[in-house]
């Protein structure tokens, strides 16, 4: 495969910046060619719909990446569809709008699906005006509480873990004590960590790692919704209103966002720009259509 040797060739040779996560660097990873460049610009910015992945594609806590106002503006100007997906669950739509909003960035919030608002939609499909114990944040309890659902610690349906900084032993012991008398164990997303917004190239506990102890300690395997769930990316193909073949997702994870699409039979871009490393992507057993160094690889010298 093309793809695959250019990575290897790429990656073969060690090169001071290659695992170099910090901003001003990343037009100086060893990746890729301008001829390369031209033709993902080209294929990708072709389709009609748009599936953007967030944290690491769009901003990076509170920075905003490069080539992103420019990106959005294209995409705006030129009629295209887009939705900003993310497997985050913390926030509300209106919240990711304010923030976009105070990047500089022209939004709506018709524009953003969250892990939160797909899991309150599956959770309904399985169990409408259903009840919830809920380890999660604003965006997560809205999103349940918009469905008809109700909170409930003493015999929920569901146990629902997502994203939250308010997470304690006691909230896990509760929540296994209820998984063991019969509720399902749900978590938002898959996500083991999430990119920290105060450290370039590390990263923060996500759901997947929150959740973690309450399986381990009932010996119950949790059902997670978000990317790389079918279900989150038929969603989000929904919310476009756009098929399979004219849609594209971009974002910064291999275990979700390509996976995800590849899963879903949507062609993917990889951007450098969050936790994924070009030399990260030679341990899967699969690549995405293309990898590009961040948003501004899709975005020429004259932004059209």
């Amino acid at each position: 495969m093309e793809l695959q040797r250019r990575i290897k060739e790429a990656t073969d040779t060690p090169r001071e910046n290659q695992k170099d996560f910090r901003l001003e660097h990343l037009k100086q990873l060893p990746w890729p060619d301008a001829a390369y460049i031209r033709e993902a610009r080209r294929r990708v910015l072709d389709k009609e719909g748009f599936i953007i992945d967030m944290d690491g594609v769009i901003y990076r806590g509170d920075h905003l990446l490069p080539g992103v106002n420019e990106f959005v503006a294209w995409l705006t100007d030129h009629g295209k569809r887009f939705v900003f997906l993310t497997n985050s669950s913390d926030k509300t739509p209106d919240e990711l709008h304010r923030k976009l909003s105070r990047l500089g960035v022209v939004s709506h919030g018709s524009n953003f699906y969250t892990s939160a608002m797909a899991t309150a939609a599956f959770l309904t499909s399985q169990k409408p005006q259903g009840s919830a114990y809920v380890i999660g944040d604003p965006g997560l309890h809205q999103a349940l509480y918009a469905c008809g659902y109700v909170m409930n610690d003493v015999n929920p349906d569901y146990v629902v873990v997502g994203e939250t900084r308010n997470y304690s032993y006691e909230k896990i012991e509760h929540a296994v004590h209820l998984v063991l008398n019969g509720a399902k164990l749900i978590g938002t997303n898959c996500d083991k960590t999430d990119p920290s917004p105060a450290y370039p190239g590390e990263v923060i506990p996500a759901a997947g790692s929150l959740i973690t102890p309450i399986e381990k300690a009932s010996g119950v395997n949790a059902y997670f919704v978000g990317k790389p769930n079918p279900l989150m990316m038929r969603s989000a193909l929904s919310v476009l209103g756009t098929k399979r073949v004219e849609t594209v997702i971009i974002g910064d994870r291999m275990d979700t966002d390509i996976l995800g699409g590849l899963e879903a039979g949507i062609d993917s871009v990889l951007v450098l720009s969050g936790v994924t490393s070009l030399q990260d992507t030679r341990q899967w057993s699969f690549l995405p259509r293309f990898v590009l160094r961040g948003i501004f690889d899709l975005v020429d010298s004259s932004g059209s």
